[in-house]
């Protein structure tokens, strides 16, 4: 069993609401007076409120010691070939082909990721968020992976917050938890879908909400969801603009044969850390060979470079930002150069939502199929409330507002509403209501 050196809760102050997220996690604790405090984060003199799911373990005097979010990337980019990075590993929560990985001669289950990661998140935040009476943590509608096991994702992470010294955990679905936060301001009754954006994992739940004299009263009437999301728009813009450009559908010589460029070296794009897998004495070789008999030499020579000088990291900062800058202009320049690698491509918000199309229509399914379970049309559902940070894209934003007439749709705290709404949950005396009743 790994040192994780998980911490002992102390005495219990409140409900803490746990959005333990594939790209981000965020956690928010509800005082006494009814106020929410928010983890917050100081990192390079800015502060946020979102903490990176990420986590890095290296060694230190013959310990294996964790850094998580911006300090764990901080952590690989000094010393890549000596730190085990891990991110989005949230993704493998509900996958029984996931028994365990090795970091520095031990094995560390899932259960042992995740202690280790909110252990050291809750300590790290300003101020810390370790006391808590009861913590109500949310959960995806539909985990992400290949036939994912519901039952093991929610005994993994009760097991991962006992080793956090955390011993009262409820669920609650995480479109659920932002339904909850965003019916605190309706003014009538209404029936609300929730569309919930994160990094790996796109979740849909329509409540039916009630204004009682002294409660809210809900009526859960549909969920579903869908295994993509933000990250895999990302991988969009990588797959079209940058891998091209490193030689991606090049051709090389093999005994007077022009062959095609194997396309398995660009799989490890579809997250960054993962290039560093490709750091080997063997596949640079490999690649070396390539790139000698190729017809695209050059291409080839800046992805050894970007491998061999751990670039990954600042590529995908230069692909976040042309997605982000996509959300408000119809082109952005894609910007990359460092090392001697020059990669700068203008895009556009059309070809950008031409990529994503496949996925689009995907989601597009998961919202028919909360409407058909709820047995509503488009025109019953009064309210739309539109969270998480994938939301911002507009093409999504344009598909919601063709179904369900723009005036219906709202938005607003995007990356803060489900932690939120989880906390606000924690303080009903009927918590029962709301959790999640099968894993």
């Amino acid at each position: 069993m790994p040192d994780d050196s998980s911490p002992r809760a102390p005495a219990a102050t409140g409900s803490l609401g746990l959005d333990f997220g594939t790209t981000n996690s965020v956690a928010a604790l509800l005082q006494p007076d009814g106020s929410i405090q928010t983890a917050r984060f100081t990192h390079g003199g800015e502060t946020e409120t979102v903490c990176r799911s990420a986590i890095s373990f290296f060694n230190q005097r013959g310990a294996t010691l964790a850094e998580v979010g911006p300090w764990a990337v901080d952590r690989y980019l000094a010393d890549p070939m000596d730190c085990r990075f891990l991110q989005s590993f949230k993704t493998f929560a509900a996958s029984p082909s996931f028994q365990s990985t090795a970091i520095h001669g031990r094995a560390w289950r899932y259960e042992d990721l995740m202690a280790a990661f909110v252990g050291k998140m809750l300590s790290q935040s300003e101020p810390p968020l370790e006391a808590t009476r009861r913590l109500v943590i949310g959960r995806p509608v539909a985990y992400a992976g290949h036939a994912p096991d519901p039952a093991l994702a929610q005994t993994r992470y009760l097991s991962a917050l006992a080793k956090c010294g955390i011993e009262e955990v409820h669920f609650v679905y995480e479109p659920v938890a932002a339904a909850y936060y965003f019916a605190q301001r309706l003014k009538k009754d209404a029936t609300v879908l929730v569309a919930d954006f994160g990094g790996g994992t796109s979740d849909f739940s329509i409540v039916r909400f009630r204004l009682g004299k002294q409660e809210l009263q809900a009526v859960p009437m549909a969920r579903t969801g869908v295994g993509l999301a933000g990250d895999r728009f990302d991988f969009r813009i990588i797959d079209h603009v940058v891998s091209p450009r490193l030689g991606k559908g090049s051709r090389y010589k093999s005994f007077d044969k022009m062959l095609d460029f194997p396309a398995h070296y660009f799989a490890n794009f579809a997250a960054w850390h993962q290039l560093a897998i490709m750091k080997s004495g063997s596949t640079l070789r490999e690649l070396r060979q390539l790139a000698r008999a190729s017809d695209q030499p050059d291409e080839l020579e800046m992805l050894i470079t970007i491998i061999e000088e751990d670039l990954g990291y600042p590529l995908y900062r230069a692909v976040s930002e042309t997605k982000l800058a996509l959300s408000h202009d119809e082109e952005a320049r894609l910007s990359f150069d460092s090392m001697g690698v020059t990669i700068e491509a203008q895009v556009t918000r059309a070809d950008f939502e031409r990529w994503i199309e496949p996925d689009l229509q995907r989601i597009d399914r998961a919202v028919e199929a909360a409407l058909a379970e709820a047995g509503l049309a488009a025109q019953d559902i009064d309210k739309v409330f539109l969270t998480g940070g994938t939301s911002f894209v507009p093409a999504l934003r344009a598909r919601f507002a063709a179904r369900f007439g723009a005036e219906r749709l709202e938005t607003g705290d995007q990356l803060l509403s489900i932690a939120y709404g989880l906390a606000l949950i924690g303080a009903d005396d009927d918590i029962s209501r709301w959790t999640v009743r099968e894993a």
